[in-house]
């Protein structure tokens, strides 16, 4: 089956849920040992994978602003196909109640890092953009597209 070369370049858009889940996400692979910096993040929808993270900046301000770096990689399906990784850089703005600690909310961008993809993702393009629902039994979702 031949694909024609401009379809293989078409976006895929993406969106789903994810939370934190040690059972699902146990650990990065091995080559990216030290992006655990968080428990992995499961997603599930057009992506089903884990999510894992390496923290490398971040800023906070007074009044609450909380501001975050970093790389992360993404290991799993894109909606059934083959298994793959790839990696991001994102950047994560929140906002936190001072007098509790508590985040009242938060985004992220995750650009997909160009020549990162393996597997089902070799290739990839795109990006992922989170939203945080603190309290809320999905904590997290995701839009975006992967290319």
């Amino acid at each position: 089956m031949l694909v024609h070369p401009a379809a293989s370049q078409a976006a895929t858009r993406i969106s789903g849920s994810a939370d934190y889940d040690t059972t699902k996400c146990p650990g990065p692979p091995p080559a990216y040992a030290d992006f655990d910096t968080y428990p992995g993040l499961a997603l599930e929808g057009s992506l089903d994978g884990c999510l894992y993270t390496k923290v490398t900046g971040t800023h906070e301000t007074p009044s609450g602003v909380y501001l975050e770096t970093g790389q992360e990689v993404f290991v799993g399906r894109l909606d059934g196909g083959p298994m793959g990784t790839f990696t991001t850089g994102y950047r994560f703005e929140s906002k936190w109640d001072a007098a509790t600690g508590v985040e009242v909310h938060g985004r992220c961008q995750h650009p997909i890092i160009a020549g990162s993809g393996t597997g089902g993702f070799a290739g990839a393009t795109g990006r992922l953009d989170f939203k945080d629902f603190p309290g809320e039994p999905v904590p997290y979702v995701y839009r975006g597209s992967v290319g």
